[in-house]
């Protein structure tokens, strides 16, 4: 078989593979929001996929294994949102602020938190779930502190960087519990505002 033949039947087959993972994940996310992780099974997000079964633990090692990649898709999510709201030309300052009202936006999308903060501790427990909440949107927060200079030399960065987390996975609760958004996000970013002090004052052009 010609190379530029068998390559191109591999890409297919690639191509293949990722579409019916993505099917997968897509089916999983919208029974575990609409159902939980605990009323759902591997039968339903087959059919809902339209794969079979086999198919289902050809791509996952289980229900489990499927919510897993679930919410790493849904927290690499917000951290590709994070990262868009906050482009490189932007001070430390400017993108801490904004990277943190990105965070609060993007959570708002139906069912991210409730997978994320709720159901997602409850079935991998919260050492997995913090695993990689570090990996994304958690691990942007501490860079973003550390290149803000927020607390150097006075705290431990690793500490302020999870208490605030915490902050803010509560404000994503309130505001998926019907707490008004706009107030939501006006206190977050009062908070970072008082961590971060007076905005320096830039020098005049010469």
């Amino acid at each position: 078989m010609p190379k530029s033949i068998a390559d191109s039947q591999s890409r297919t087959n690639r191509e293949r593979t990722e579409a019916t993972r993505l099917a997968l994940i897509d089916a999983a996310r919208a029974l575990f929001f609409s159902k939980g992780y605990g009323e759902t099974s591997t039968p339903e997000i087959a059919v809902a996929a339209g794969i079979t079964r086999g198919a289902l633990y050809h791509h996952f090692a289980d229900k489990r294994d499927l919510f897993r990649q679930v919410l790493v898709r849904e927290a690499e999510t917000v951290a590709a949102d994070i990262e868009a709201a906050t482009p490189r030309q932007m001070t430390p300052r400017e993108a801490l602020l904004e990277g943190s009202q990105a965070y609060l936006s993007a959570m708002s999308v139906p069912g991210r938190t409730r997978l994320l903060l709720i159901e997602g501790p409850a079935v991998l427990g919260l050492e997995e779930i913090m695993a990689i909440d570090e990996a994304t949107s958690a691990g942007s927060l501490r860079q973003g502190l550390e290149k803000a200079g927020l607390g150097k030399g006075e705290v431990s960065l690793d500490a302020l960087s999870r208490l605030l987390s915490a902050a803010f996975d509560r404000a994503a609760l309130e505001m998926d519990a019907g707490a008004d958004a706009q107030e939501i996000h006006s206190a977050m970013r009062w908070l970072l505002e008082q961590a971060l002090g007076p905005e320096p004052r830039r020098k005049p052009a010469a």
